[in-house]
């Protein structure tokens, strides 16, 4: 009875919109969007190959507090082009943080939260997002030396192409069960390496090797959440207040590259010897 009340308690975060999931984090009334769908603020490339934009293009930035502190919440629409992001959207996140740097300069200390349902760059604005991409990565880096960004990876478009690298800088990383994060996406690779190597319709293999619990249980996530607004509002909030980590995931690469360099390439690992690689025998 107990688990079955727990389970009625609890609210999804990924059945919600992007915008609905940036203010389920927010303290209450505290949400102001940035260039919200009425500033028209829609992608110029799209139409021109028939494809119909949307108003916002897909990114929602919002300034608010939790718990009073201030934040900019980032947070991508899987559901439009599958969260992919073009000029104007990235444009919109990497502006956004280097906002989030000038306050920090000027004593408000303004921490980022990064809502991530994105397969990296929009095809049809190549470069352009390319170049977004890179903005937003480097203006990651100089917010993390003031205050935490906190990457949220929580439904199954998950996180892909640059903004894997993007939430590789983060500070902080959170996943649910559902959440998968990877460099290529499944059908990427498939379509470059074959089947054989890479099934992306085998799903139960897919998240068993990109997924959130194995993520977590690699050490490549900081925390594995459930899908319940109030979870990951609490850790988002305890991020928050722990402030920077000591050492950025992104810094300790000579760890990463070491452990790599003894990788049998020419056999498919496992969960668990992936796992192993990273973790050791605590794995």
């Amino acid at each position: 009875m107990a688990d079955l009340q727990n389970l009625l308690a609890k609210k999804s975060f990924i059945e919600l919109s992007a915008r609905e999931r940036a203010k389920a984090l927010l303290d209450e009334n505290s949400f102001r969007e940035l260039l919200d769908p009425f500033a028209r603020m829609m992608s110029p490339w799209l139409p021109k190959q028939n494809i119909v934009p949307q108003a916002d293009d897909g990114v929602v930035v919002a300034k608010g507090t939790l718990q009073q502190k201030p934040v900019v919440i980032i947070s991508i629409e899987g559901n439009f082009q599958g969260g992919s992001l073009g000029e104007v959207g990235g444009a919109k996140i990497a502006g956004a943080l280097e906002l989030a740097v000038e306050d920090n300069l000027k004593g408000i200390p303004t921490a980022a939260i990064l809502l991530l349902e994105t397969g990296g760059v929009r095809l049809q604005e190549a470069n352009l997002g390319l170049a977004a991409i890179a903005e937003i990565q480097a203006a990651i880096v100089a917010l993390r030396q003031y205050q935490p960004v906190i990457g949220v990876i929580a439904g199954s478009v998950g996180c892909f192409g640059g903004m894997s690298i993007a939430a590789a800088l983060c500070s902080y990383l959170i996943m649910t069960q559902e959440g998968r994060l990877g460099l290529n996406g499944p059908q990427v690779i498939e379509q470059e390496a074959g089947v054989q190597e890479y099934d992306s319709k085998d799903r139960p293999f897919i998240w068993s090797i990109t997924g959130g619990q194995q993520r977590a249980a690699s050490g490549l996530v900081d925390a594995y959440v459930e899908d319940d607004r109030q979870q990951i509002q609490q850790q988002v909030l305890q991020y928050l207040i722990q402030g920077q980590p000591e050492l950025h995931r992104s810094s300790n690469y000579d760890f990463y590259l070491n452990h790599l360099q003894g990788v049998d390439t020419t056999v498919q690992a496992t969960p668990l010897q992936v796992r192993t690689l990273y973790q050791g025998e605590q794995a």
